[in-house]
């Protein structure tokens, strides 16, 4: 049934999208970000499918998927507590440039009936950029190793970002993609839309594949991608049936593909 059930999932999808390859990479945003204009980056005029901390989120989460795969294969060992404690620093950055961009959100549309609320500093999208990206990658590490945990029947102990030179290497990654993405080239920003927008559904996917087979008890079963194909197209179905259902919601509440409305 899963298969049936994937087909149908998809045409639902791509039926209540908005025409056009880069309006379903938004449709896909549209469920998981606020999408407003102002807090986006641009590619010939229009903006792109996620904000820019969601931008930078999905596509750290893309980057260390890649470089994950490529370093550590099916290895799912803990990382070190130092790799542990560095990644929730990103995420304690993400946290603090998020409450305080949401203030100073709140007071822009409230006026001075907030002004009694503080702001640390005057929030932008290189900074959403950044910290977005950073926890990006730690979500990236924590999913990878709980794939690799779960699926995988000769899963290896090893730490992942076990050595020192693998963390510093993907954070320098990281660096170098942001700041390719700072300038706006739209020869960068059309690959990072549909990159981030991807970022979403394999994120998805994988999270909701782990779900499937703990509650289908298939855990440690799978040599290869090709033989864990059912679990992978479960969670790409489950993870489609969501942002379907999202999107059908925020569209009937909102009558907006665009940004969620303020005010």
């Amino acid at each position: 049934m899963v298969p049936l059930a994937a087909i149908a999932i998809i045409g639902a999808f791509l039926y209540i999208a908005p025409p056009g390859i880069l309006s379903k990479a938004d449709a896909i945003g549209y469920a998981v970000c606020h999408r407003l204009d102002e807090r986006s980056f641009h590619v010939d005029g229009r903006q792109l499918p996620l904000c820019a901390r969601c931008s930078g989120m999905y596509l750290g989460a893309v980057l260390g998927f890649i470089f994950l795969n490529l370093r550590y294969r099916h290895n799912a060992g803990t990382p070190p507590k130092v790799v542990i404690a560095i990644l929730l620093l990103f995420g304690v950055a993400f946290a603090v440039d998020g409450i305080n961009s949401y203030l100073f959100l709140m007071k822009s549309v409230y006026g001075s009936r907030l002004d009694f609320i503080p702001n640390l500093y005057i929030p932008n999208n290189t900074l959403r950029l950044f910290t977005g990206s950073g926890t990006g990658l730690g979500m990236a590490v924590a999913v990878f190793v709980s794939l690799n945990q779960t699926l995988w029947k000769d899963w290896d102990s090893k730490q992942v970002l076990g050595k020192p030179l693998d963390l510093i290497s993907l954070v320098v990654l990281m660096l170098f993609t942001d700041l390719l993405v700072l300038p706006e080239w739209n020869w960068v920003l059309y690959p990072v839309a549909f990159l981030s927008a991807g970022g979403v559904l394999l994120l998805l996917t994988q999270v909701y594949g782990i779900l499937w087979a703990m509650i289908m008890r298939q855990e440690n079963r799978y040599g290869n991608l090709y033989e864990a194909w059912l679990p992978i197209l479960a969670g790409l179905t489950i993870a489609l049936l969501q942002i379907t259902i999202i999107d059908l919601f925020r569209f009937w509440l909102t009558r907006t593909w665009g940004g969620f409305p303020l005010g």
